[in-house]
């Protein structure tokens, strides 16, 4: 690991801070070096109050001040360059003097793409773009394909036993254990909406609520044919991550329209003699994640 990743890192451990209160903003770390010495750091906390570099140069010592001229300030998400609800925070940097500026990843966000990082290199001070680029567009892959691509980030998750159904010949049958059921529930309250479809919803009435953890109750939405997803209507209203729950057609139906981010598939080691097939993974998929819980399986898949 290079000096650059190293402080990048840290960075990220720093934004995963900012997971509840930063929403709709993205999670932000930044960190300030000088001499090979940690001299400030920060995370945007809350939506509209101070970025991650207004808080690290915050918690600069004033006996620290004078080391910003040869230092170099590491921020995992491109610096902004207009004004919201906080001035623009490529402003600051070039007021405070620093020398050089390393950032994770560029900020799809319409008011930003560049611009911060152009605004940067306008006033002389070195910039360095792209460490950690992965982990840091991985961290706020929801914020960043709302952005981009206009619409949520989606995230089809299914429930499976060990010979790929999802039911009892029909019937609704419990494959999640207490354990994997609190982390769905924890799952929820990390995204702003989850979907189902009707047949699904008029047979099980499922409450799609936060029960077993704590935190807000997603969006719940009901798709069928005479009301099907409107993606423009989800962007308008600030959505930028949806949970499909729904059955078998209904999850198949966003993989055949390639309307989807991420795929979690629960599996647990139990088998039925018969019932409705679970969904086929698209090809272009890689595992990013995978574990065991109480003897269930979860996996984890995003586009390859």
């Amino acid at each position: 690991m290079t000096k650059d990743e190293f402080y990048m890192q840290r960075c990220l451990q720093l934004a995963c801070n900012g997971q509840q209160n930063a929403h709709p903003n993205p999670m932000v770390g930044a960190v300030i070096v000088s001499n090979n010495r940690i001299i400030g750091e920060g995370y945007h906390v809350r939506c509209g109050q101070g970025h991650a570099e207004v808080n690290a140069f915050a918690s600069v010592r004033a006996e620290d001040e004078p080391l910003l001229k040869q230092a170099t300030i590491y921020v995992s998400l491109e610096p902004c360059s207009h004004y919201g609800k906080t001035p623009p925070c490529a402003d600051l940097i070039i007021n405070k003097g620093v020398r050089r500026v390393v950032v994770g990843c560029l900020d799809d966000f319409a008011e930003v793409q560049g611009r911060g990082i152009k605004r940067l290199r306008e006033a002389g001070i070195e910039v360095t773009v792209g460490v950690l680029e992965e982990e840091c567009r991985a961290l706020n892959r929801r914020f960043l394909t709302y952005h981009r691509a206009l619409r949520p980030y989606i995230i089809l998750k299914w429930a499976q036993t060990a010979n790929g159904f999802i039911d009892d010949h029909g019937q609704p049958l419990a494959i999640s254990t207490p354990f994997t059921k609190m982390l769905s529930h924890k799952l929820r309250a990390e995204e702003d909406a989850i979907l189902i479809g009707r047949a699904t919803d008029d047979r099980e009435h499922p409450q799609l609520n936060v029960r077993e953890w704590v935190g807000h109750h997603p969006k719940r939405l009901v798709i069928d044919h005479q009301h099907p997803l409107n993606l423009d209507s989800l962007h308008a209203h600030g959505i930028q991550s949806l949970i499909v729950e729904g059955g078998a057609k209904t999850l198949q139906s966003f993989m055949e329209q390639d309307l989807w981010d991420e795929i979690r598939v629960e599996t647990a080691p139990i088998t039925v003699n018969g019932g409705t097939p679970a969904p086929l993974l698209p090809q272009n998929v890689r595992v990013v994640s995978t574990a065991q819980y109480d003897g269930n399986q979860i996996i984890v898949y995003r586009k390859g």
